[in-house]
């Protein structure tokens, strides 16, 4: 890729010409009275106007996934966002879903998500950072529960709840270490009782997951009252339906569950909604957006974080089997830069050619296509480049393709816009008519034990040679099984670096061990949560966050933004 000099994210996004959002959802189809708008270019997609528009039959959903990504991670969404608009360029009729950015990254490591270069949707700050309150509310929810928790324990504990056993904690969208283990309750009978409890980061709530995958406003009621928020003196659980909570929590949700309407840079109608980690939580955005970009376009791109190993294997074993998704296709995203991190290039090096480091790297491609595949889908390699990168790396990469009988597509997006994925928007058309028929299945089955759906990933998504337990996390699996939740999928928490639980393990890595040191029922979520290696629910600031370099510049714009 020819280098040549490029404003900043930011100064992009800012001198981009913005349809009205009325004119892109008249051109999706979206009636006029189902929109509510947040000024000129943001709107809520009312769920209520839309509940008797039919998906389109044969709409394709096309995944975008990656592989293990270094940690300033590969692309996925520049490579969605340029897929969708190669594909209005070629006069298909496109729409894409995405997740919404959390200010934990915001303000952390990565900076701004909502794309970069030319492949960004818009308006970029906005949806950076408080976009239209879906984040906020779904932290006053999550708080609200954990209150009302509280309260209960201070008016004469009338659930007789067990002060060591609550598993309901609170919940903040920002990146705070010093949150992770508290003490609730001091200072004497007028402010409660004392006790330990914690904080996560909002995209690891169970109210995040909750909204992502119900299927509307109603839905979404009965999942919140499920929700386990400790047990009792005898070992029972107790929900927020016993609180009387879940109609309140509704309430603040209820505006939050209506999808988001935006557009790219070229005007390509993007939906926006949800934004659960796939580290730590499921990693997909809502079903409710999928679902109604799934009524008006007959191509859909989405995303799930980080590597196949951990969004992908979730899009397709929780979020398709609950709502009955058939996508058509997967895309997989590469870099040259991740692949020599790999094959052992140290960070600081990544930028210096090295076709041997591509090369040993390329085992890391390799298993993410092959773990793709066993899912039913056919697999093509989007080759997002990067200046620096040399032509002989590239053409490793390819030749590696081109030996395992997959497609590749070099990409160009981040500094030309859509006409950059053009080649790859062809190519993902021409192997979705090679295979009309989706062959999609889940890896296992609903009725299948618990422990066994987690071996199953483990060795066969991870290549784990056996997978062991904490006495905490049998303990756990004994309440669970008590319950009767044996039928539900599992969302396993891991590092996103490498298929083990060891971010240093890189590569391929093959025959280790896997231990999941606790287990959570996430009963209104639908699935149980399985955290290994030292996978952490309320992530913190690195030594140098970004939030140091975002400010306001004296004609009152942000600058540091990306």
């Amino acid at each position: 890729m020819a280098a040549r000099s490029i404003p900043s994210d930011i100064e992009i996004a800012r001198n981009a010409q913005l349809r009205p959002i009325t004119t892109i959802a008249s051109k999706l189809g979206v009636p006029e009275d189902a929109l509510e708008t947040y000024g000129k270019y943001k709107a809520k997609v009312s769920l209520t106007s839309l509940k008797d528009i039919p998906q389109r039959k044969d709409a394709k959903l096309i995944l975008v996934t990656a592989i293990n990504p270094t940690p300033a991670g590969e692309g996925k969404t520049t490579v969605s966002i340029g897929l969708c608009d190669a594909l209005n360029i070629l006069n298909k009729n496109a729409c894409l879903c995405l997740r919404e950015p959390s200010l934990g990254p915001c303000f952390g490591v990565k900076g701004g998500a909502a794309g970069g270069g030319y492949a960004q949707v818009v308006p970029m700050e906005d949806i950076n950072l408080h976009f239209t309150g879906d984040f906020h509310a779904i932290t006053a929810a999550h708080n609200l529960l954990a209150a009302m928790v509280d309260n209960s324990l201070h008016q004469g504990n009338p659930l007789r709840l067990d002060p060591r056993r609550i598993v309901w904690g609170r919940a903040l969208d920002v990146n705070e270490r010093a949150l992770r283990s508290i003490v609730l309750g001091l200072g004497g009978t007028a402010n409660s009782v004392p006790r330990e409890s914690f904080f996560i980061i909002t995209a690891a709530s169970e109210i995040m997951a909750i909204l992502c995958l119900s299927d509307d406003l109603f839905d979404l009621r009965e999942r919140l009252g499920k929700i386990v928020v400790g047990y009792d003196v005898d070992g029972k659980p107790v929900t927020a339906a016993d609180l009387k909570a879940q109609g309140a929590m509704t309430v603040l949700l209820k505006q939050a569950i209506n999808p988001n309407l935006v557009q790219t840079l070229e005007g390509s109608p993007a939906f926006v909604h949800g934004g659960p980690f796939a580290n730590i939580a499921h990693g997909c955005n809502s079903i409710v957006a999928t679902k109604t970009a799934l009524k008006f376009a007959d191509y859909v791109v989405t995303e799930a974080g980080f590597g196949a190993d951990l969004g992908a294997e979730k899009f397709f074993d929780i979020k398709s089997r609950k709502a009955g998704f058939k996508p058509a296709l997967s895309v997989v995203v590469a870099t040259v830069r991740a692949l020599k991190y790999h094959g052992g290039v140290a960070k600081a090096d990544l930028g210096t050619p090295n076709v041997d480091a591509v090369i040993r790297g390329l085992v890391n491609l390799e298993r993410h296509i092959a773990n793709v595949k066993k899912f039913g889908l056919s697999v093509v390699v989007a080759l997002n480049q990067f200046e620096g990168d040399s032509d002989e790396e590239l053409a490793a990469i390819q030749n590696a393709c081109a030996k395992l009988g997959v497609k590749c597509a070099a990409g160009t997006h981040w500094a030309e816009g859509g006409k950059g994925a053009v080649e790859l928007a062809k190519t993902v058309l021409e192997t979705i008519d090679e295979n009309q028929e989706s062959k999609f299945a889940p890896i296992y089955a609903d009725d299948l034990p618990i422990k066994d759906k987690i071996e199953k990933v483990a060795k066969e998504i991870y290549h784990a040679g056996f997978v062991s337990y904490t006495k905490q996390a049998e303990r756990q699996l004994a309440d669970i099984v008590a319950q009767g939740c044996d039928n539900l999928p599992v969302c396993i928490a891991k590092t996103q670096y490498s298929f083990s639980a060891d971010p240093k393990l890189l590569g391929a890595p093959e025959g280790f061990e896997l231990n999941v040191r606790e287990l959570r029922w996430s009963a209104g979520a639908g699935f149980v949560v399985a955290r290994t290696g030292e996978i952490i629910a309320a992530p913190g600031l690195p030594k140098v966050p970004v939030a140091e370099s975002i400010d306001i510049n004296e004609n009152g714009d942000t600058v540091g933004l990306f």
